[in-house]
């Protein structure tokens, strides 16, 4: 999925000195972004608090939305660098093809994973006849230094593992949570788990002390270490937990999120991950030129043209703002 802002930010963010050393009850505030042309997603990450949780470096959460006579998501064809597009369905269908060749329809409960690495292109849609709900959330991970320039790949994933246990079922879409692991390539220690939760359900799930979390209420609300959890809400959480308690009063759809603090500082711009302006200078002039990332062959549309670099060079401000 593409940032759509006609003047995005470029911003520096990673390092672990303003990772709290203890666990925490953070709300993190969104943002109303219009994804192409009809969809409306809220941005979660990066927003004005925190930028990063382990090496999660994007959110969007959009929808339900009611599409039954509307084209849904179109989302023309894009450039990615550095990093990981995760992308995963609560309601609907998307259409994912990219400048390997590569087409899926991902569907709820299924992993769609690109790993940009050096440079890929793709794009996202519903397909022509589609369910009438569309609800989902897309992230993106940032790659290590090492691995950032590794050849493009996509994965798509129809079989994740799930635990339950009386009133939760807990898909890991990426990273190990509770002994099981998800097949989605990962570069850094990480965890993705989507959290279905019954009435009145009382749980407590297993967590990595070194790791920072987050969670997101996609549809319902929830009690999480005790603090209350509105739908549609990002609560960060800190570090330093080997459990987490979770209750609700109605059912509710939660998404975890965590990772070993992301040691590296990156650079966000528009559609890449880099380590510099330059860098980010230099992708966008290739893809205005048509360069490294190749062709998205089956969509019918013009491909995304890349915005206005900003006029000054970026200062680096950390974790958070």
């Amino acid at each position: 999925m593409s940032n759509l802002d006609t003047r995005p930010d470029e911003v520096v963010c990673g390092g672990r000195r303003a990772v709290p050393a203890e666990p925490v009850h953070e709300t993190l505030p969104g943002r109303e972004v219009l994804l192409g042309e009809s969809t409306v997603v809220r941005r979660l990450l990066p927003t004005l608090g925190r930028r990063l949780v382990g090496a999660w470096c994007f959110l969007d959460h959009y929808g339900p939305d009611d599409i039954a006579d509307a084209a849904g998501m179109q989302v023309p064809p894009h450039p990615h660098t550095g990093l990981q597009t995760v992308s995963w369905l609560l309601d609907g269908e998307v259409l994912h093809r990219d400048s390997l060749g590569s087409l899926a329809t991902i569907r709820p409960g299924e992993l769609g994973l690109m790993t940009a690495g050096a440079a890929i292109a793709h794009s996202e849609e519903s397909p022509p006849v589609h369910p009438a709900l569309l609800h989902g959330t897309q992230l993106w991970v940032a790659l290590p230094d090492a691995d950032r320039h590794v050849r493009p790949a996509f994965e798509h994933h129809p079989d994740l593992p799930v635990l339950t246990e009386r009133g939760l079922s807990a898909t890991v879409l990426l990273g190990t949570l509770a002994g099981a692991t998800s097949p989605g390539t990962t570069y850094t220690p990480l965890v993705g788990a989507d959290l279905t939760l019954a009435a009145r359900a009382a749980t407590r799930l297993p967590l990595e002390p070194d790791f920072e979390y987050a969670v997101l209420s996609a549809a319902g609300a929830a009690e999480i270490d005790g603090a209350p959890l509105a739908l549609g809400a990002l609560m960060y959480l800190g570090t330093g937990r080997t459990e987490l308690p979770i209750r609700t009063d109605a059912a509710a759809r939660l998404l975890l999120l965590g990772g070993e603090p992301f040691a590296e500082q990156i650079v966000m711009w528009w559609n890449f991950v880099a380590r510099s302006h330059d860098e980010i200078a230099a992708a966008r002039a290739e893809w205005a030129d048509g360069g490294r990332f190749g062709t998205v062959h089956g969509y019918h549309g013009e491909r995304l043209p890349a915005p206005a670099l900003p006029a000054t060079q970026l200062k680096p401000r950390g974790r958070t703002r």
